[in-house]
C-alpha cells in the first residue's frame, strides 16, 4: 500500500522519524555508557549490559491506541526497511535511519492454532509461533536484524570499516550472523566457534554456505562462549552473540508481534519460550512491559520459561520460593536435543533476574514460571506436534512439553490460550527425529522411543517375475504389469477398497 493511500492523519506517522537518545545501562552498578563504541559488558564492573532510551517518556505522548493503529497501518506498508521487525521501529531502533536497516526477511512470522487433537492432548489451548519460517530458519535472526542495522549504521555514520562479526553458537545463532554479515559482505566478515560434534549437520551448512570461517572447539558451548568474550575483550571484532544488548534488543519484536495478532488484548494469553542462554525469555519480559508501559496492552500475559532437565540453571534458581535466598549457580550440561537450549551459564541471567522481578511486581508472583521437562517429552512432544500440522523443532518440542507439563500440574490457568516459541524450523533437527524412528539415540540421552511414534519408510521389493524399471527400459506391456502389481501390494498395505467392489 503506498503512502498516499493512507488516512492523511497517518501519513506523517507511518513513516518513522530518527529519535531518541540511546545508552548502555549497567545492569550491576547502574552506570551509562556511549553507544558510540560497541559494548558487551561494563567497562567499571563487567556486568552485562540493557540498552535504554533515555528520552522514552517522549513516546508517553502518543496515546496508547494511537501506536496501535501506526504499527497496523505501517504493516500495510511495502517500504523494505518496515517490513521486518522495524515496524517497531520506535521501541527497538529509533536512531536509527531507514538505510540504515538490514531487511533479509526477518519476523512477521504466523501464529498458528493447534487442532482439537493437540488441545486436548496438551490440556489447553495454545498455538505456534513459527519462528522456524525467518531466512536462516530461526529467531535467531530477529536480534541479529536489529544487532547488523546497528553495526551498518556505525558503517555509514562512523566510517566503521573491516568488521569481524563474531559469535559462539550451538547452530542457530552462528547461522543468522553467518547470513547477515554476508549480506554486508564488502563491510563485514563472520567467524563462528561451535562445539566440535555438537550441532547437526543442517545448522554445521548454514554458516560454511554463507562464507563464515567456521571454527570446532572441544568442549560445549558454554567453553565457546569462554573464547568468544576473551576475544572480544582482547581483539577489535564484533560479539554477536546475546551479551550484545541490541540482539535483545531485536528479540523484542516477538512480543509486539504476539500482541498485533491478538489485536493487543494479551492478559488472557501464557507465553512459553525456551531457556538456553537466556536472550529470548529477557527480550519477551522487556517488550511486553515496553508495551505496557506506553498503554499499547492493558494487562501482561503469563510468561513461561522450560528448561530441559539436562540444562536447568534458571529452574534451580527459581525453585527457591524465598527471593533473598535464591543463588545462582551454573550447571555442567548432559547431552539434550534441545540444543540451541543446552547451556548452563546463561550470559543474560541478571538480565532475567531484573526483569522477573520487575514483571511480577506488576502482575504478580505467579505471572513467571519456570518448567523442567524430561529429554523424553521434548522428543515425544515434538513429534505429536509434527503429526498434527506443525514444524516444531525440538525447542518447539520443548515448549510443548512445559505447557503440557504446566497444564497437568495446574501451574498455568488452564483457561488462557498458549502462545508456543519454535524457536527454529524441524528440519534443522530431522538427524534426532531420525534417531527416534531408528532407535539410535545414545544412553546419555536417555530417550527411548515409543512404538506408536516411530516411522519408516515400506520399501516395495519385485518379484523377478514382475518386470522393475530400476532393471531395465519397459515396453507398455511390462510397464502395466509393473504398475498393476505394485498398485496391488500398495493398496494393501494403505488397506484400500477397490471401486465397485
Amino acid at each position: 500500500m503506498k503512502l498516499d493511500q493512507f488516512p492523511p492523519e497517518m501519513q506523517a506517522a507511518v513513516i518513522p522519524k530518527v529519535g531518541g537518545r540511546y545508552q548502555y545501562r549497567c545492569l550491576g552498578c547502574g552506570e551509562l555508557h556511549s553507544i558510540e563504541e560497541l559494548l558487551y559488558t561494563c567497562p567499571k564492573c563487567d556486568s552485562v549490559l540493557l540498552i535504554e532510551d533515555l528520552e522514552w517518556k517522549r513516546l508517553k505522548e502518543v496515546p496508547g491506541k494511537k501506536w496501535r493503529k501506526i504499527f497496523d497501518y505501517r504493516k500495510m506498508s511495502n517500504l523494505p526497511a518496515l517490513s521486518g521487525i522495524y515496524l517497531f521501529h520506535e521501541l527497538i531502533g529509533s536512531i536509527l535511519d531507514l538505510e540504515d536497516i538490514v531487511y533479509l526477511g526477518e519476523g512477521r512470522t504466523p501464529v498458528v492454532r493447534a487442532n482439537a487433537t493437540m488441545k486436548e492432548w496438551a490440556g489447553m489451548e495454545f498455538y505456534f509461533k513459527n519462528d522456524g519460517q525467518n531466512p536462516s530458519a530461526s529467531f535467531k535472526d530477529r536480534g541479529m536484524a536489529s544487532a547488523f542495522s546497528y553495526l551498518n549504521h556505525l558503517i555509514n555514520k562512523r566510517g566503521m570499516r573491516d568488521v569481524l562479526a563474531i559469535c559462539a553458537s550451538t547452530g542457530d545463532t552462528s547461522a543468522a550472523a553467518a547470513l547477515y554479515a554476508s549480506y554486508l559482505c564488502g563491510s563485514v566478515k563472520s567467524a563462528v566457534l561451535l562445539p566440535g560434534g555438537k550441532v547437526t549437520p543442517q545448522q554445521l551448512g548454514q554458516p560454511l554456505g554463507s562464507g563464515a570461517r567456521v571454527i570446532e572447539l572441544p568442549g560445549v558451548f558454554d567453553d565457546c562462549m569462554k573464547v568468544v568474550e576473551y576475544l572480544s575483550e582482547h581483539f577489535s571484532v564484533a560479539l554477536m552473540n546475546s551479551k550484545n544488548a541490541w540482539r535483545i534488543l531485536g528479540q523484542e519484536s516477538y512480543s509486539y508481534e504476539i500482541a498485533q495478532a491478538f489485536d493487543y488484548e494479551v492478559g488472557d494469553l501464557a507465553v512459553v519460550a525456551p531457556i538456553g542462554n537466556a536472550g529470548n525469555i529477557t527480550a519477551i519480559l522487556a517488550g511486553f512491559l515496553k508495551m505496557l508501559d506506553l498503554g499499547i496492552i492493558d494487562s501482561l500475559p503469563a510468561v513461561i520459561g522450560v528448561q530441559s532437565e539436562h540444562a536447568n540453571p534458571v529452574y534451580l534458581y527459581y525453585l527457591e520460593p524465598e527471593k533473598e535466598r535464591r543463588q545462582f549457580r551454573p550447571v555442567s550440561v548432559r547431552p539434550s536435543v534441545a540444543q540451541a537450549a543446552m547451556i548452563g551459564n546463561p550470559v543474560s541471567m541478571p538480565r532475567v533476574i531484573k526483569l522477573v522481578e520487575e514483571y511480577r511486581k506488576l502482575a504478580g508472583e505467579e505471572s513467571v514460571r519456570v518448567i523442567q521437562v524430561s529429554e523424553q517429552e521434548i522428543m515425544d512432544s515434538m513429534l505429536v506436534a509434527n503429526r498434527n500440522g506443525h514444524i516444531s523443532c525440538t525447542q518447539g518440542g520443548e515448549c510443548l512439553a512445559g505447557i503440557r507439563k504446566a497444564a497437568a500440574e495446574n501451574k498455568v490457568d488452564k483457561n488462557r490460550t498458549a502462545i508456543l516459541d519454535a524457536t527454529a524450523h524441524a528440519l534443522k533437527f530431522a538427524g534426532f527425529q531420525d534417531k527416534y524412528f531408528l532407535d539410535t539415540f545414545e544412553p546419555e540421552f536417555e530417550i527411548a522411543p515409543k512404538k506408536e511414534m516411530r516411522n519408516a519408510p515400506f520399501s516395495l521389493q519385485l518379484p523377478e517375475s514382475v518386470p522393475s524399471p530400476a532393471r531395465s527400459t519397459l515396453g507398455p506391456d511390462e510397464f502395466r504389469k509393473f504398475v498393476e502389481y505394485s498398485a496391488s501390494v500398495i493398496a494393501d498395505v494403505l488397506g484400500l477398497k477397490r471401486l465397485g467392489g
